[in-house]
């Protein structure tokens, strides 16, 4: 089986093609459903943020898992195969693991080095634990990935910025309506972007937080936890023109703020010198694009983010070196995999030997049936050592072997000399994935 990456993001899809095709309530879980269901898939898992759905399989077949998985992707997504093809990617094996060290480490980040990355991946990790949809391979993999993620912000200084997508937002803003300190702010939603706007928001210094929220009972949790009030969620409207500073991020899949709501609280507060303004970080997009028409309101979308991240530079980041991690822990992580993949091949040929000493010290009590007890355990524990030896040096060795690129030649080369049973070594494999 061989790892295998179907995806889209930001870096390789026009905004408004990634709202169209951003997933909703319950069409992740059917997506993950679909692919681990899928021929030639063994395993499968969903990454699934505001900017980027990615798909990652344990196949056995390359192009029959591209077509299959893309052709899942078009149709949960809602845009069609021809469309949405030309700006997928693929990563398969190697390249794949590269991939997702990268995406752990914020190397392919909207916002470069942000960390929430690490707690998506996790995320989409134990929703296929939960979903019983990932297995050994992707349980190994989405491990090693949070691993090398946490490793590159605590051995170079991708972090040192500090940014999240919730802070490059704020920041875009402040350059028009000014810092949050001391505002009145709205934030609209409740789940882990929300939750961290919120937070964002209070260790900036607002001076009122107000949650609004379609299950009144969550923002309440949020707010006390953070020293807000809460809000039904049809108050959003008044809540709206007493907030100076509105961030929303939704699972909505239509718009939340419609253009009449924002324009009817801008006009409440036309006294007020600044503008009224809005940080939208859902998609699809919670906040209709037609407010930015609107005098007195100032619009920050995911679209304008990404815009504004191409002229960012990152260049005290340290990029090189966490580049340099990432190499090097896709090139051990392979060696483990491929020395891994000839531990079914070695304890099978160990399970042969064992049989063989087996029969043949039977035949021996057959033949010398006179031997006293002692004779013969001293017999057993001889030939049993004999073989362990003549066995030792080279399963250690093509274990190291195996690690090297090129690896599973090795194996089969056990397998053909020693004419092991295919089944055999097949039966050793399901053991080790069932355990």
């Amino acid at each position: 089986m061989s790892l295998l990456v179907v995806g889209l993001s930001h870096r390789s899809a026009p905004v408004q093609l990634l709202e169209r095709a951003a997933l909703t309530d319950h069409q992740p879980s059917r997506l993950l459903h679909a692919a681990a269901a899928v021929a030639p898939v063994g395993e499968a898992a969903l990454v699934n943020t505001c900017n980027r759905i990615e798909l990652y399989a344990d196949v056995d077949k390359f192009h029959a898992g591209v077509e299959n998985l893309s052709t899942l992707l078009a149709e949960h997504s809602g845009v069609g195969l021809e469309e949405l093809t030309p700006h997928l990617y693929v990563h398969y094996e190697d390249r794949a693991v590269h991939h997702l060290f990268s995406v752990a480490c914020g190397l392919d980040s909207m916002v470069v080095g942000e960390g929430q990355i690490l707690g998506q991946l996790r995320d989409a990790l134990n929703t296929a634990q939960d979903q019983h949809t990932a297995g050994r391979s992707l349980n190994e993999l989405f491990q090693q990935a949070l691993r090398v993620g946490k490793r590159a912000h605590s051995e170079t200084a991708i972090d040192k910025a500090g940014q999240t997508l919730v802070t490059f937002g704020l920041q875009q803003l402040a350059e028009v309506c000014g810092p949050a300190e001391g505002k009145r702010a709205l934030v609209v939603g409740a789940g882990s972007m929300s939750s961290l706007a919120a937070a964002t928001l209070v260790r900036e210094g607002v001076g009122e937080l107000v949650v609004a929220n379609r299950t009144l009972a969550k923002a309440e949790r949020l707010a006390a936890q953070l020293g807000g009030t809460a809000v039904p969620f049809g108050e959003v409207g008044a809540a709206l023109a007493e907030a100076d500073l509105v961030i929303s991020c939704t699972g909505a899949a239509g718009i939340v703020l419609t253009a009449e709501m924002v324009e009817a609280a801008a006009e409440k507060r036309s006294a007020f010198a600044l503008p009224l303004a809005l940080l939208d970080l859902a998609m699809p997009r919670d906040v209709d694009a037609a407010v930015q028409a609107l005098p007195g309101v100032h619009l920050v979308d995911i679209e304008s983010l990404a815009t504004a991240a191409q002229h960012t530079s990152s260049g005290a980041l340290d990029l090189d070196a966490v580049r340099r991690i990432v190499t090097d822990e896709v090139e051990a992580f392979g060696a483990a995999q491929r020395a891994a993949a000839i531990t079914p091949t070695v304890v099978a040929l160990r399970a042969m030997a064992s049989e063989l000493v087996n029969a043949e010290l039977e035949r021996l009590d057959g033949r010398l049936p006179g031997l006293d007890e002692r004779t013969r355990a001293e017999l057993q524990q001889t030939v049993r050592r004999v073989v362990d030896k003549l066995l030792h040096q080279p399963t250690v060795r093509v274990k190291q072997l195996a690690g090297e690129p090129g690896g599973a030649s090795y194996a089969e080369a056990l397998r053909e000399l020693f004419d092991l049973d295919p089944m055999a070594v097949e039966a050793v494999s399901t053991t080790r994935m069932i355990s």
